[in-house]
């Protein structure tokens, strides 16, 4: 194994696993009746939010994790329609965080061809959308998304190198002003384009 590998698991897995279980803290406090509230997504109500976050930060990590395709029930499925949505997407988290804990499965590249990428980044990348997805349903559902400051500072760094990327893919917005008092998280928040400040 070699040091890039190393240093991958050794600070991307827990920051993986600290915001899978905020986002399964989140999750669990969503309202039923606040499904078709906004989001700081414009593009997504709750339920839009969630069904998004549900697939990819726990059924697409784990698929990627074990170098499999998701099917397409799942593509197409309303999470939201299952009472039980938040206790299924934590068991799904749990699933996904431990299908990253074998450290072969950092090696190498995920997926074929040219948009194969290699197994640190594509793990680096999800655990982004995690914790800013997750910001987002905590914003919409009157929460806060709490985060370590480790964790808070691996975010940012995150951001601040995939930024000019995720804007040529309209996956971040232009950055927003912080307020002077912002906090690590607020930062990066800001400097992906999202308003820390956002309310429904």
């Amino acid at each position: 194994m070699n040091s890039d590998t190393k240093t991958a698991i050794s600070t991307v897995h827990p920051a993986m696993r600290e915001c899978a279980a905020e986002a399964a803290r989140i999750a669990g406090a969503v309202p039923a009746d606040r499904l078709a509230a906004p989001t700081p997504s414009a593009e997504w109500d709750v339920r839009a939010l969630v069904n998004h976050l549900v697939l990819y930060t726990s059924h697409g990590l784990e698929h990627r994790a074990l170098r499999t395709e998701m099917p397409g029930t799942l593509t197409a499925r309303d999470f939201t329609a299952d009472a039980d949505w938040p206790e299924r997407y934590r068991a799904a988290l749990d699933r996904a965080v431990e299908a990253w804990a074998p450290p072969a499965v950092w090696e190498g590249e995920i997926g074929e061809g040219p948009g194969a990428s290699p197994a640190a980044a594509v793990a680096t990348l999800m655990t982004l959308e995690m914790a800013l997805h997750g910001w987002e349903l905590a914003r919409a559902t009157g929460q806060e998304f709490r985060l370590s400051e480790k964790t808070a500072a691996f975010v940012l760094g995150v951001v601040e190198e995939y930024a000019e990327m995720y804007r040529q893919y309209d996956g971040f917005a232009d950055p927003v002003p912080a307020p002077g008092t912002a906090g690590t998280f607020d930062r990066a928040l800001a400097a992906s384009g999202r308003d820390p400040l956002w309310t429904a």
